[in-house]
């Protein structure tokens, strides 16, 4: 298991969830039919096809941010509003939210991501709430799993606290994502005359401050820069 996953279970203090939560994500495959779906592997799977985390690694890398979100949002609850947060179904419930994606997910030729033929049926949430029932996890952390994309987007609006700050943290995790990816991408266009071939957020910030301390010729600089750094990946 990656090692910033498994860096927040160790956080879930109920040791019994902690336990059910590790098991959980040491085995991320469903049984339908007598065939065994598994999909892409959690370390290299995106969170996103387009819109947002839409490059390897992406699935992990929003799902550490949500879930500090999540738990900063938690202590806002509980010292500005005098709330009661429970935080072991708050970061069980931002860790798992997600990680049913990479079953729904294929790598093209191309290198580009699509919808593989489960994924085409069944979405990432019906997909974990049946295995969260059938495993025995609690209503309460089942929910936030369920509302994470609010109604209009999922199944159900959130009804507890910590579903609501869960699903605030994974939309503003999402935008954010989003929003400095397109960013990034005007302003290689803008620099450059064409679309950048970065595939991650770090190339994305490093553009955005390029912009900020150098300007234009700090945009070109560094477009060229982790332009030659992917081909000598390649």
């Amino acid at each position: 298991m990656d090692r910033r996953l498994k860096r927040l279970v160790k956080r879930i203090e109920n040791k019994p969830l902690r336990k059910k939560t590790f098991e959980f994500l040491e085995n991320l495959t469903v049984n339908i039919g007598g065939k065994t779906y598994s999909g892409l592997s959690l370390d290299v799977a995106p969170a996103g096809l387009s819109r947002h985390h839409s490059y390897p690694d992406g699935l992990i890398e929003h799902t550490v941010a949500t879930a500090e979100i999540a738990l900063n949002l938690s202590g806002v609850v509980e010292k500005v509003y005098g709330g009661k947060v429970n935080r072991d179904f708050v970061l069980t419930g931002a860790v798992l939210h997600d990680v049913f994606k990479p079953l729904t997910y294929e790598v093209r030729e191309n290198g580009s991501y699509a919808m593989n033929s489960l994924g085409t049926y069944l979405d990432h949430i019906n997909l974990a709430l049946s295995e969260m029932v059938r495993k025995g996890f609690p209503l309460e952390v089942v929910h936030i799993v369920a509302a994470h994309h609010g109604g209009e987007a999922g199944p159900v609006w959130p009804r507890t606290v910590e579903a609501l700050i869960c699903h605030l943290a994974d939309l503003a995790d999402s935008r954010l994502n989003g929003e400095i990816l397109r960013a990034a991408r005007y302003l290689s266009r803008e620099a450059t005359g064409s679309e950048p071939s970065f595939h991650n957020s770090k190339d994305a910030y490093e553009i955005v401050n390029a912009k900020v301390s150098k300007g234009w010729d700090g945009v070109r600089e560094t477009v060229e820069k982790l332009e030659k750094k992917r081909l000598r990946g390649k």
